[in-house]
């Protein structure tokens, strides 16, 4: 009886490691795998090890497992036949069936169950046993890599997509791991390539612009209480503007008395982008050049709006900054508001629908206002 017992309990013991470290190794993300890494700690590496050629560690968990079970099913049987003689009862039914039902509870439902739900906490365990089977099954171990070897087709790729990392983010807003804002700018972030300059732009019919003759005192006595910190100047119309000026400089000149002056003489060059540009690049560009705005190109050269950094933080947050001497929030609305106006006006149906379209990611404005002549 007491050999019966050794061969149950070493069975199951070993069949019990086994699941757990399986489940275990399979369960670590790969984040987490990074994060221990950058330790530089013999965890961190053995850990990248394992998880890069999960195929060995996996052989070397599966061959002590296979060996268990055997040992323990031979011994199990053969010392039932010693301890129940003749008992076909026993040996051909009950003993089986115990052993059976063990394995699928003790050694595969709960250690797979325990691997996977706090495999935390079982990692530095898992990575330390792991090291040591693969020791004792070295022999075996290069055996099974031969034949794997030679039976393998090309790997496939585990990177993780965007679409992933998206799920991941809505799932982590839903577990609490994540803020409502955290998990909007990550997804933000994730679509930020696909959004081009035209979609968040103001559009050149709602965009605030100066002749650059104007004088410096004509220009503040037309424009009191004015909320726009950089005014593009043109030379005749909207699509001659080759510079813009700063609200600062200009009250510093007024203050200084040289308000009879054009705003010509404070105008600084304005970079130009066309309207289909990406806005990462923009923003690469924008902060390569040190410059807050840009002037946005449409494709027959005409100016089509213009875009601040402000436009691009406002889309990767998925909120309206808004200064405290706004009274208007969105422009490109305002836009689509003056057009639908005056199309009304024309006596033209107008789809409010297809006017206020939207990007289904980032819930922006996905139609730029064509120039109009001024």
């Amino acid at each position: 009886m007491i050999l019966l017992i050794v061969f149950f309990l070493v069975s199951i013991v070993f069949s019990y490691l086994c699941s757990l470290w399986e489940a275990s190794l399979l369960t670590i993300p790969p984040s987490y795998v990074e994060t221990q890494l950058q330790t530089g700690s013999e965890y961190g590496r053995l850990l990248k090890e394992y998880k890069t050629n999960v195929d060995r560690p996996l052989a070397a968990i599966l061959t002590l497992n296979t060996v268990a079970h055997t040992v323990g099913a031979i011994g199990v049987g053969a010392s039932a036949t010693k301890v129940w003689p003749g008992n076909e009862l026993m040996t051909g039914a009950v003993v089986p069936v115990v052993m059976t039902l063990a394995i699928l509870i003790l050694s595969e439902i709960i250690p797979k169950t325990l691997g996977a739900t706090r495999w935390k906490a079982m990692a530095p365990f898992t990575v330390k046993s792991l090291k040591l089977i693969q020791w004792a099954t070295a022999p075996l171990l290069w055996v099974i890599e031969k034949i794997t070897k030679s039976l393998k087709g090309e790997k496939e790729s585990v990177t993780v997509s965007r679409t992933d990392m998206a799920a991941l983010a809505s799932l982590s807003h839903r577990e609490g791991v994540l803020d409502t804002s955290e998990s909007t700018v990550m997804k933000n972030l994730l679509s930020f390539r696909d959004v081009k300059v035209k979609d968040v732009m103001t559009p050149r019919t709602v965009m605030e612009a100066s002749n650059a003759n104007m004088s410096i005192k004509d220009f503040l006595d037309s424009h009191a209480g004015l909320r726009f910190s950089r005014i593009p100047v043109y030379k005749s119309s909207k699509d001659q503007i080759e510079s813009y000026v700063l609200k600062d400089d200009i009250l510093i000149a007024a203050y200084k008395g040289k308000d009879s002056e054009p705003l010509s003489t404070l105008a600084r060059p304005i970079m130009a982008v066309a309207d289909d540009l990406a806005i990462p690049t923009l923003l690469n560009r924008l902060l390569e050049k040190n410059e807050h705005i840009a002037l946005v190109v449409g494709d027959f050269g005409g100016t089509a709006g213009i875009v601040t950094q402000e436009d691009v933080i406002e889309t990767l947050l998925g909120l309206e900054i808004v200064d405290e001497s706004d009274d208007t929030t969105d422009m490109q609305a305002v836009a689509r508001k003056i057009r639908e106006n005056r199309a009304k006006r024309g006596g033209i149906e107008v789809n409010s629908d297809v006017i206020d379209k939207s990007s289904p990611t980032l819930g922006l404005t996905g139609e730029s206002v064509p120039p109009t002549s001024e």
